[in-house]
């Protein structure tokens, strides 16, 4: 499925949807003009309902129709299962970009959430994307990767107080506390290990899934759960093409500050995924260690002055660039597929 967006010329109306737990808020807009504002709940058939008051009272053609909302993660699923069954045109933006895309703006509801998301939609056009779906098993991988990182979370809630207390406590205590905790680490850490081991199924009986966990896994200090990671957030390299914009998406790429006479040294954005950041931190960490170009690298830079993380920093984006140059090229690592 492309990507890319029906002709402008195509697209009459522009529907804003702000969503939230109990409701969604609905706002329509056509040639700049505001026709309809709407709050209804949050379920299937009541969307359903909406969407058909829509074509029956207000004359709304869905293959005219955009459809723009931000990203909230599960609460909009309803939505846009309904949407995505009536093939409609649908754009996921983030939300940061939409409210600073309006310069200056005071105050915040739903409705005027869900009216800046049309007027955005409407402004903002050819730059738009239309969203594509992720196909089931990613969607699946992408449900079981977040529940394996909740469960390590317990983990190490579980582990690294026993550690750190042990050594300021007494040793009957901190034997105590190990042994009243044994039985919960134990469940925990098997449940991690069993979605370890039906997530590496999936992939496996997937040939497209499997090929590119193989290509990416093939650059030195890559594991499997940033492999996955990439995968899922590049929904299988579809809406992220580029590796420039993954590696902004990373939160790798530093940013210069430059103001008249003023200039600082390029800074790392905030406006990053960390979580994707952090993957990336600790596969550069790796590649240092076992990859003798990134560790020849690594001591250069350091030996000329430059900071640590500056330079682990520059081996991220290396990683990423390498991760992109194999999956476009279909072939695992080589010195040659590097683009510097």
């Amino acid at each position: 499925m492309t990507n890319l967006l029906p002709p402008r010329g195509k697209i009459k109306f522009y529907v804003g949807i702000d969503i939230s737990k109990n409701k969604l808020d609905f706002a329509l807009m056509s040639d700049r003009k505001m026709l309809l504002h709407r709050a209804i709940p949050n379920s299937k058939q009541k969307i359903i309902d909406f969407l058909n008051e829509l074509k029956e009272v207000h004359q709304l053609k869905l293959r005219q129709s955009l459809f723009c909302m931000e990203h909230t993660g599960v609460y909009g699923n309803h939505l846009i299962q309904v949407l995505e069954k009536l093939r409609t045109s649908i754009v996921i933006e983030n939300g940061y970009h939409v409210l600073h895309s309006f310069g200056l703006s005071r105050g915040k509801d739903d409705k005027t959430d869900a009216i800046r998301l049309a007027a955005y939609a409407e402004c903002h056009y050819p730059e738009l994307r239309m969203w594509v779906p992720a196909r089931p098993v990613l969607v699946k991988l992408g449900h079981l990767t977040s529940v394996r990182e909740r469960l390590v979370s317990i983990a190490t809630q579980l582990k690294v107080p026993l550690k750190e207390n042990k050594p300021f406590v007494l040793e009957n205590l901190s034997t105590a506390a190990a042994a009243h905790c044994k039985k919960s680490s134990v469940a925990v850490n098997a449940d991690i290990k069993k979605i370890e081991m039906t997530m590496d199924k999936l992939i496996a009986v997937d040939d497209h899934l499997s090929q590119l966990n193989k290509l990416i896994m093939s650059v030195p200090g890559v594991g499997k759960h940033t492999a996955l990671q990439v995968i899922i957030r590049t929904n299988e390299f579809k809406t992220i093409l580029d590796p420039g914009k993954f590696a902004c998406y990373a939160g790798v790429v530093p940013f210069k500050t430059e103001s008249g006479l003023k200039s600082s040294k390029g800074r790392l954005s905030p406006l990053a995924n960390l979580k994707m950041k952090s993957l990336l931190h600790i596969c550069a960490v790796r590649a240092i260690r076992i990859d003798p170009e990134l560790k020849a690298y690594y001591q250069r830079k350091t030996g000329e002055g430059k900071s640590k993380m500056a330079v682990i920093n520059a081996i991220r984006n290396k990683l990423v660039l390498r991760i992109f140059a194999c999956v476009n090229n279909n072939r695992p690592f080589l010195r040659s597929t590097e683009t510097t």
